[in-house]
């Protein structure tokens, strides 16, 4: 969490990271960096209260802290003393192994430097605590001087560290660089070696993975590689790749399952939507497109799919564009649970259809309620109709003021019954939302719950300026799950209108409501 939290955008609370560290710990990580005590009150809290509001199942409290000042005693710095005084069974302390960081950002020298690590190492193993050394800049040191990075390696080795991180700080280094490196340092220093990789070559998983190949048996990572910069080694690509990949048994039994739930979950914490091309674990990870991979998908799902999706508690997904052909279509049917009984030239219609809406503009692989509504339809034979638009308009009004009025007026018929209503909004869309809400609700009350929680807008190519075709896409949700609709239009007014209606039909088609009509 001490990583994660430097990611640029992230500002967690102690609230957030106690949330946060209960979800690793579910997980089933080994040790949990929850931050430097005494460097901030946050930190300093956290420590506190996870103390007294977590029992931990799986993993230990590590706290995260520097080397004694040079010139000092472990014993009577104060930072050591914070350290102690977290109550964490583990501590890592950073320790600096690059010889022009010493000289230039300690201002020490190299022996005191050593003399720094072994001190507090010591003096923290005294104090009955696990302690981790990181060897800051290590990489980038022993290219400078592989001597003493490896000095720095052997005297916190020797002190008593029961394990040293090699950390590539700068996140510079490529695979094969660190397989070598940390082969080297493993047989010439005897120490139990760790990695710390950070991604700025966008190979921060990979240069785990080398250093674990070279001998690595501890991995630091950030969950879904939230970090400085760029970011850390990722937890989740990692975790999958020792288990499945390596075959190290990593987690308790049953966890990985668990794998894309808390990724996401944690994203949720720190308020950032999550990835959707993860690797293991982000929705398009075990996404198929292209008709061909989908044909030979229907045969044997392994065909083009690294691993079976459940192992990691994620899901295959079909996803219907232009590019589908049959295959698509029915394993899409088969996954939307929609039966298309082997029929051939239902499904040849459905493929022309979908081809022929995306010409225009349509998506349907970000819009599986729109598509699901298609599919019945033409398995049906009639579309879906739980009430029938009459008009619709949407008024804007510029006001003396600088501010604008939006009202719409909707007219439809419901089980016989013709409404006229109108609504308000803070814009033309969110008035029609509410106009068209006011006349069903009392004859659908199932309404209620459906929340637009998501609107976007995209103007396609084809066109000029504001004459350009428009497509909107909505999410709505109640409060079960979520379903996305799409309306294509040469106004925006007009393709919102179109995914406002499939959106409620699809909400009153998943509330089990009999169709009107």
């Amino acid at each position: 969490m001490r990583d994660g939290a430097q990611r640029e955008g992230i500002n967690l609370t102690v609230a957030d990271k106690l949330t946060i560290a209960r979800h690793l710990d579910e997980f089933g990580v080994g040790f949990i960096e929850g931050g430097w005590p005494g460097a901030n009150p946050r930190d300093t809290e956290f420590f506190a209260r996870a103390a007294e509001e977590i029992t931990f199942k799986n993993a230990q409290l590590v706290a995260f802290g520097a080397t004694r000042r040079a010139g000092a005693k472990a014993a009577d710095d104060p930072q050591v003393r914070a350290l102690l005084a977290s109550g964490a069974p583990v501590i890592t302390l950073v320790a600096k192994s690059h010889d022009r960081h010493v000289e230039l950002a300690l201002r020490t020298t190299l022996d005191e430097n050593l003399a720094m690590i072994a001190d507090t190492v010591a003096y923290l193993r005294e104090q009955g605590r696990t302690v981790f050394v990181d060897c800051e800049h290590f990489f980038d040191g022993y290219r400078a001087n592989p001597a003493y990075a490896k000095a720095v390696v052997r005297t916190a080795h020797e002190a008593g560290a029961q394990v040293v991180i090699l950390c590539d700080t700068n996140g510079g280094m490529l695979p094969a660089q660190v397989q070598a490196v940390v082969g080297t340092v493993l047989a010439d220093t005897g120490a139990r070696l760790g990695i710390h990789a950070q991604d700025d070559t966008g190979c921060a998983v990979a240069n785990t993975l080398a250093a674990v190949d070279a001998g690595a048996t501890h991995v630091q990572c950030t969950a879904n590689g939230y970090g400085e910069r760029v970011g850390n080694a990722n937890l989740f690509p990692v975790v999958a790749a020792l288990e499945l990949k390596y075959g190290k048994k990593v987690l308790p039994e049953g966890s990985l399952k668990e794998m894309t739930r808390i990724s996401h979950a944690i994203a949720e914490v720190v308020n950032l939507t999550p990835s959707t091309h993860q690797p293991y674990v982000g929705v398009s990870a075990f996404a198929h497109k292209a008709g061909l991979h989908a044909s030979a998908i229907k045969v044997d799902p392994d065909l083009y799919q690294h691993i079976d999706p459940e192992l990691v508690g994620n899901t295959m997904r079909m996803l219907v564009s232009d590019m589908a052909g049959r295959a698509s279509v029915e394993l899409k049917g088969k996954e939307l649970g929609v039966d298309l009984g082997d029929d051939r030239e239902l499904v040849g219609r459905v493929v022309e259809r979908v081809k022929a809406r995306e010409l225009k503009g349509y998506t349907y692989e970000a819009a599986d309620a729109s598509f699901e509504l298609l599919l019945r339809e033409e398995v049906e034979g009639r579309a879906r109709r739980y009430f029938r638009v009459e008009s619709w308009r949407a008024i804007v009004e510029d006001l003396p003021d600088g501010t604008h009025a939006n009202e719409a007026t909707v007219k439809l018929w419901a089980k016989g019954e013709r409404i006229v209503t109108t609504g308000e909004g803070n814009g033309p869309v969110n008035a029609l939302d509410n106009a068209l809400r006011r006349g069903l609700e009392r004859i659908y009350p199932q309404l209620a719950k459906f929340e637009l929680v998501d609107y976007k807008v995209r103007i396609l190519e084809g066109g000029h300026g504001t004459e350009s075709t428009t497509r909107v896409l909505i999410s709505t949700a109640d409060g079960q799950g979520e379903w996305s609709t799409v309306g294509v239009a040469a106004n925006v007014i007009a393709a919102s209108w179109q995914a406002l209606e499939d959106a409620y039909t699809y909400g009153l088609l998943r509330a089990g409501v009999e169709p009107a009509e």
